[in-house]
C-alpha cells in the first residue's frame, strides 16, 4: 500500500471508529462487537506507525497514550474567551413563575422555555478548529480554566472529530465554543471507591468531586479507567442559522455531541410544572446525579433582549430538588476533633444508598441537635445529602424506636486526648481546649497551612500523618527543615515525590503576604479577614504587637478577632514557630507590590508584555502587579501569558508559539482584571451569543 492509498484508508478508518464510537458510548446502540473495533483501531495504529506523517493530534489512536508528568503539562491555564459563569437558583415554584412573570413583562408574548435536568458534574468548556477538538478548559475561577485536553481526550463520550451537517443542515464553524458537565456515573463512582477503599486510599465524597479530581490525574490511563462521561448543553459562539436553544442542543446533537435526552420544549408554564414534577422522583433512577432543572428562554433574540444582571442571565434559572433522604439504623456514634478544637459527633449508619453513593457515616451536628431530635442508638434516622459533601441525619422515626433504648449522653472529654471539653455559651459546639498537644489538632494547622489558598504545598491528609506520626513535622515551620534523606524514610515516597514537594515548598515563600497570615490558622481569620489584616498592618511584628484597640481599627475586625489574635500571638510556641518561619525566609511583611495591590485575579500568572498598547507598556505592567501577577523580561517554559500588543517582536511570539505559550491580546488582559465587560457588545447584536455557563 503506497502512502495515498493509505491516506484514503487512514480517513475511512477514522470515520468508521469516530461512528462506532458515538454509537456505543451516545446512542447506546453499538452495531458491531469490541473485537471487531479493537481491529478497526489496530489496523489505523499500523498504519499510521507505517506512515507517521498521517498520524494527526484528532486520530482516534490519540485517546490512548502515555502517562504525562505535571512537568510536561503542569496543566497550563488560558483565559476563557467569554467568562464561564453560574445560573440564580431557586428551590421555589412561586419564584419560578415570577421569574417567568418578568419575562412576559419585558417581552409582551408568550414564552416557550426548554427544561434540562441540571447534572452535577464538573464544567468544561470544550473548544473545536475546522470540527476538531482543539482545546479543553475546566471552570477554573470563570475567567481562567486549566487546559485538560489531555486527560479529556481520554473520555469516549468526547468527539474528536464532528459530524457534517447532516439532517440539521447547519455546519459547524470553524472555531466554536461549547460547554457542558463531565460527570462521573454513579456505577463508576462506585468501582472506584471500593478500590480505595481496598487500597487504603481516602474516598471521594461524590461522583462530583471524583470527576473534578479524576480530570488532574496525571495518568491519562488511570482518567480512562475511571469512565467519566461528557453531556454538552450550551453552543457559546453565534452560528448563523441558530435561532433557539432547543435548535442548538438539535444542531450539536447531529454534529455528535452527546446532549442530555432528558429535556423538553415547554410552551407554557404548564408544562415546565410538568416537568419538574416529572423528575422530582423520577431522578432517583438516573445513572448519573443531578440536582434540579435548568429553564432557559428557548429563543435567542429574547434572551438578549432580557441580557444579564451582574451575576446571572435574566432568561436562565436553576430549580433546585430538595434534598433526597433516606432512612437507615444509627450503629453508633464517634467524635472528630477538627482543626479549632471543634468536636463534631458523626453516626455511624448501616449503609444505605442515597442520590447514587452508599452513605455509612453522617454528622449529628452537635449535642443541641441530638437532644433536639431525641437521636439514640438504634434508631432508624431519616439522612440527607442535599448538596452537602458529609451527609447529615435531620430526624428520627419515633415510630420504629426499639425497645430499652437510653437518650444520648455526649462526651465530656476529648476522644484523642482526653482533656475536659468545653462549650461557649454562643456557640452550639464543644471544643477541645488543649491546642497545642491535641493531636488532630495540631495535624489539621500543618495540612490547613499547606492548603491551596494557604501556601499552597503539595500532599495530605496522608502525607501530614506521616511526617507528624514520625515527629518529623509538629507544626508549620517544620516542613521547610525537611530533606531529601528525611522524606526517604517515608513509606511509599520516592525520589519524584520528594522533588515535587521539596519545589513546592521553596515556592511556597514567594506567596503574598495575606496568605501567609491566612496559612497561620489564627482562630477567627479567614481568608478575607487576612487580606484586611495585611493592607492595615503590613506586617507580621506590626500585627503581633498592635492592641485590642488597634486591631479593631481595622476593617471589620470586631473585639471577638481582635481578642483571638492577641491571645495566638502572645503564646509561648507560637513565638518560636515564627522564629523558625521568619528564618525560613517566609513573607514577613507586604511587599511594595502588595501594598498597591487592587485584586489577586492574576495572582501566581507570569507575564511577558511586548509590543504597543493603547496605553503605556509601564501602566500595563502595573497593572498586571496590582493585580496580583508578576512581569518577567524573557520567554521560558513557566511563563504563563504572552500580552502581545502592536508590533510585538516576531522571536517572542516565535518562541511562544514553540512553548505553548498562550498569547494574549490587551482586550484579553482587560477581560481578565474586569477592566472590560465580558460581554463586550454581544447583546448588542443580532447573533445569540451567551456568556454563561449554564
Amino acid at each position: 500500500m503506497n502512502r495515498n492509498q493509505a491516506a484514503i484508508r487512514v480517513r475511512e478508518l477514522k470515520n468508521a471508529i469516530n461512528e462506532h464510537n458515538t454509537k456505543y458510548y451516545v446512542l447506546n446502540s453499538p452495531d458491531i462487537s469490541d473485537f471487531e473495533f479493537d481491529i478497526l483501531l489496530q489496523e489505523l495504529a499500523t498504519l499510521e506507525k507505517k506512515f507517521p506523517d498521517l498520524l494527526t493530534g484528532d486520530s482516534p489512536t490519540q485517546r490512548v497514550g502515555s502517562d504525562i508528568s505535571r512537568e510536561d503539562v503542569n496543566f497550563r491555564s488560558y483565559p476563557h474567551k467569554y467568562p464561564m459563569l453560574s445560573l440564580s437558583n431557586t428551590y421555589s415554584r412561586e419564584e419560578l413563575l415570577e421569574f417567568h412573570n418578568r419575562i412576559v413583562k419585558t417581552s409582551g408574548k408568550d414564552i416557550a422555555y426548554v427544561c434540562e435536568l441540571k447534572l452535577d458534574g464538573t464544567a468544561i468548556c470544550l473548544t473545536y478548529r475546522e470540527g476538531r477538538l482543539f482545546r479543553a478548559l475546566t471552570r477554573g475561577d470563570g475567567t481562567v480554566g486549566d487546559d485538560v485536553t489531555r486527560n479529556v481526550l481520554r473520555i469516549k463520550s468526547v468527539p474528536l472529530e464532528l459530524k457534517p451537517a447532516g439532517a440539521s443542515g447547519i455546519p459547524y464553524p470553524s472555531e466554536f465554543e461549547i460547554r457542558g458537565e463531565i460527570l462521573m456515573p454513579f456505577s463508576s463512582f462506585r468501582e472506584l471507591n471500593a478500590l480505595r477503599e481496598e487500597n487504603g486510599e481516602p474516598l471521594f465524597a461524590n461522583p462530583r468531586n471524583a470527576a473534578a479530581g479524576t480530570l488532574k490525574l496525571l495518568s491519562a490511563d488511570e482518567v480512562e479507567k475511571r469512565g467519566l462521561d461528557c453531556f454538552l448543553y450550551h453552543v457559546v459562539t453565534s452560528i448563523p442559522g441558530l435561532e433557539t436553544h432547543w435548535q442548538a442542543l438539535e444542531t450539536a446533537s447531529a454534529w455528535g455531541f452527546q446532549v442530555s435526552a432528558h429535556r423538553k420544549l415547554c410552551r407554557d408554564t404548564h408544562e415546565v410544572m410538568a416537568f419538574l414534577d416529572h423528575w422530582e422522583t423520577a431522578r432517583t433512577s438516573l445513572p448519573v446525579a443531578t440536582d434540579g432543572v435548568v429553564v432557559k428562554v428557548n429563543d435567542f433574540a429574547l434572551q438578549r433582549t432580557l441580557g444579564m444582571t451582574a451575576k446571572s442571565p435574566r432568561w436562565a434559572t436553576a430549580y433546585k430538588f430538595k434534598a433526597e433522604q433516606a432512612a437507615t439504623r444509627l450503629l453508633s456514634v464517634d467524635f472528630q476533633v477538627g482543626r479549632t478544637g471543634a468536636v463534631t459527633p458523626v453516626a455511624n449508619l448501616e449503609p444505605v444508598l442515597l442520590s447514587g453513593t452508599t452513605v455509612k457515616r453522617a454528622s449529628l451536628h452537635n449535642a443541641d441537635q441530638i437532644a433536639l431530635h431525641d437521636i439514640r442508638t438504634g434508631d432508624t434516622v431519616y439522612v440527607e445529602k442535599g448538596g452537602e459533601i458529609i451527609p447529615k441525619v435531620v430526624g428520627v422515626d419515633l415510630s420504629s424506636r426499639p425497645t430499652g433504648t437510653f437518650p444520648f449522653e455526649y462526651i465530656t472529654h476529648c476522644p484523642e486526648c482526653g482533656t475536659l471539653l468545653e462549650r461557649d455559651p454562643q456557640e452550639a459546639k464543644h471544643f477541645c481546649p488543649n491546642r497545642w498537644e491535641c493531636p488532630p489538632q495540631i495535624k489539621g494547622r500543618i495540612a490547613h497551612f499547606m492548603s491551596r489558598k494557604a501556601m499552597n504545598i503539595l500532599g495530605g491528609e496522608a502525607l501530614v500523618e506521616q511526617l507528624f506520626s514520625k515527629n518529623l513535622v509538629t507544626d508549620p515551620s517544620g516542613l521547610y527543615y525537611l530533606t531529601p534523606e528525611v522524606l526517604s524514610s517515608l513509606e511509599n515516597w520516592g525520589d519524584k515525590s520528594t522533588g515535587n514537594l521539596l519545589r513546592s515548598i521553596e515556592a511556597s515563600k514567594q506567596v503574598p503576604f495575606h496568605r501567609f497570615l491566612y496559612a497561620l490558622g489564627i482562630p477567627f481569620v479567614g481568608e478575607t479577614t487576612a487580606k484586611y489584616l495585611a493592607s492595615h498592618f503590613r506586617s507580621v511584628q506590626e500585627l503581633s504587637k498592635a492592641s485590642a484597640e488597634e486591631l479593631t481599627e481595622a476593617p471589620e475586625i470586631g473585639e471577638k478577632i481582635a481578642e483571638s489574635i492577641r491571645e495566638y500571638f502572645q503564646h509561648p510556641r507560637i513565638a518560636l514557630m515564627l522564629e523558625k518561619l521568619r528564618a525560613s525566609g517566609l513573607p514577613f511583611e507586604q511587599s511594595a507590590g502588595e501594598a498597591n495591590r487592587i485584586s489577586d485575579s492574576l495572582e501566581g500568572k507570569k507575564f511577558v508584555v511586548s509590543g504597543q498598547f493603547t496605553r503605556s507598556r509601564e501602566e500595563i505592567k502595573k497593572l498586571i502587579e496590582t493585580h496580583g501577577g508578576k512581569v518577567l523580561s524573557t520567554v521560558s517554559a513557566n511563563l504563563d501569558f504572552l500580552l502581545a500588543g502592536e508590533k510585538t517582536g516576531p522571536a517572542k511570539m516565535q518562541k511562544a508559539s514553540k512553548t505553548g505559550i498562550p498569547v494574549i491580546s490587551e482586550t484579553d488582559f482587560l477581560k481578565m482584571i474586569g477592566e472590560m465587560p465580558a460581554t463586550g457588545t454581544l447583546f448588542e447584536t443580532k447573533k445569540p451569543d451567551s456568556l454563561f455557563e449554564l
